[in-house]
Parts: C-alpha cells; sequence; structure tokens
C-alpha cells in the first residue's frame, strides 16, 4: 500500500472551517424560506463556489466508484486514537491564528456531549464523527469530504442549500435519475440510497461493526442537512429510520455549536478517551 504523506492544507481546512460557520448559521433554529434565500445569497464566494463544485460531481457515477473504492476498507490498520493523529497533520496554513488541533476539534463536541450527561457510546461518536475527513490526507478534495450530503440517483430536493448548481450535474439531464423515487422504492430506507460522498460515509462504514445503530445513524446523516432539518425525502424513510431520527436531531447541535467551547486538554483527557474508545473498538481496524 502507498504510504500517504502528511500534508498542508492550503485553503482546504479554511474552506472547511468557511463550510462550517455557514452551515452553523444557515440552519439556526426558526429561519423562514426567504430568510435561507437571503443567507444564502450573502455565502462567501468560496463557499458558494465550494457548493458549486460539489453540485456538478457528485453523480451516480462518482458515488459508486467512491464506495467501492472505500468500503473495501484497505487503507491500512489503526486505532481510532492513531486516526485522530493522522488527522492532525492536516494543518492549516492559511490560517496562521488558529490554535486549535484537528483533536481538539473533536473534543469540542465530545466533551459538550458529555457535560450534558449523554451515554457513553454517544460521547464517543462525538470524538469520531469527524474522522472520516482523512479522505483529505488520501487526496480526495474538499467537496468529496465535506458538505451537505444527498442521495444521488432520485430528483434533487430545492431543500439542499444551492439547488441551483445541479443544472450543471450530468445527472440532471437524466430523466430517469430525476424523478421522486429515481433509483429507489417508496420508503426503501436511508439504508439503501448512495448519499454523496464524504466523512459522513466513509466514518459509518468504518465504524459499521462496533457502535450501536443510534451512533452509526449520527455519524452516516450528520451532514444530511436538507432531510433532518428540513423534512425533505421523508418518502424515502422507512418506519426504522423514522425510530432514529430523533438521535440524528438530537446529536446535531453538538455537532454544530461546539466549536466555539473552551479548549480542551488533551493531555489531561486523553486517558478517559483511550478508555472509552477500548470499550468500544478493538486496538486497531481496518479503514
Amino acid at each position: 500500500m502507498a504510504t500517504v504523506v502528511p500534508k498542508a492544507a492550503s485553503d482546504g481546512l479554511a474552506i472547511e472551517d468557511s463550510w462550517g460557520d455557514f452551515v452553523a448559521g444557515r440552519y439556526r433554529e426558526g429561519k423562514s424560506e426567504a430568510e435561507f434565500r437571503v443567507y444564502d445569497a450573502a455565502a462567501q464566494p468560496g463557499v458558494a463556489e465550494f457548493y458549486r463544485q460539489n453540485h456538478q460531481f457528485q453523480t451516480l457515477e462518482f458515488v459508486l466508484a467512491k464506495e467501492k473504492e472505500y468500503f473495501a476498507l484497505n487503507k491500512g490498520k489503526k486505532s481510532i486514537w492513531e486516526a485522530a493523529e493522522y488527522l492532525n497533520t492536516l494543518v492549516d496554513e492559511s490560517d496562521p491564528d488558529t490554535d486549535l488541533s484537528q483533536i481538539e476539534h473533536l473534543m469540542q463536541t465530545s466533551e459538550a456531549i458529555r457535560r450534558d450527561g449523554h451515554p457513553r457510546w454517544m460521547q464517543l461518536t462525538g470524538f469520531v464523527h469527524d474522522l472520516g475527513k482523512v479522505l483529505c490526507l488520501y487526496g480526495e478534495p474538499q467537496w468529496a469530504v465535506v458538505g451537505d450530503t444527498f442521495p444521488v440517483g432520485c430528483a434533487y430536493s430545492d431543500k439542499i442549500v444551492f439547488p441551483e448548481y445541479f443544472a450543471a450535474n450530468p445527472d440532471s439531464k437524466s430523466p430517469e435519475l430525476q424523478t421522486k423515487y429515481g433509483i429507489y422504492e417508496p420508503n426503501c430506507g436511508l439504508q439503501n440510497l448512495h448519499m454523496s460522498w464524504g466523512h459522513d460515509a466513509y466514518i459509518g462504514h468504518v465504524a459499521r461493526n462496533y457502535l450501536p445503530d443510534e451512533a452509526l445513524y449520527m455519524l452516516r446523516y450528520h451532514s444530511f442537512y436538507a432531510w433532518h432539518q428540513q423534512g425533505a425525502y421523508e418518502h424515502l424513510m422507512s418506519d426504522y429510520d423514522k425510530s432514529m431520527f430523533p438521535w440524528v436531531k438530537k446529536f446535531n447541535p453538538y455537532d454544530l455549536y461546539s466549536k466555539g467551547a473552551a479548549k480542551p486538554n488533551v493531555k489531561e483527557l486523553r486517558p478517559y478517551y483511550e478508555d472509552l474508545i477500548a470499550e468500544f473498538f478493538p486496538a486497531k481496524i481496518d479503514w
């Protein structure tokens, strides 16, 4: 297996941070549909360009190829902590003022969940939920790592941010892929959908044998904002999806709004997290 050399993110993490700030503002509770449109129009040019690329290139063919490539889990064996340290090598050279490492960002989410007294599996979910961003270190572009996720292979919802950018996606010219159900069946269940490729799908697959279903739903669908924030694609949900939906909603505020929390002390907290990880994961897992 080829060695992946840690690299600087250049403007990559700057886009990721800008996207994160954009999403946190866009989905703040209480916004009307009109306010969503106003907020989108005021997006930073870099965020708008990110969505333009994401919506243009996330085709069904692309997603199927990435699922085949990454669901094979042939990137080597690492422990969860090793994966977090590997993600830590993603350095944002474009932002000299940042003083938070990637691990500290992960701990902000998990510590917020822990402070509110949620179960240990949910605390761990907060810690691992962004580990799929190691896709950046495997050479994937930002538009194939972060961003709002959506099903491919069926009509695009107008609830997805910047839906007009889908006009450049080749799938938009395929009538069979632009019906309400597309390649799917009514109420087929989210587990049968091919979601736009990114860190959610990857970490959800990596962790599939180790965490409870509630956690896996949080991992797989935490960026599916058109669904869990605006009610899109309910016609594809199964009864089981409906039973899992409250857990995704419960996780969402920690994903969006823990970024400004106090800087965690990694050295002090590491023993707690090593014990937490060992409770659910073996020493090393396939990535």
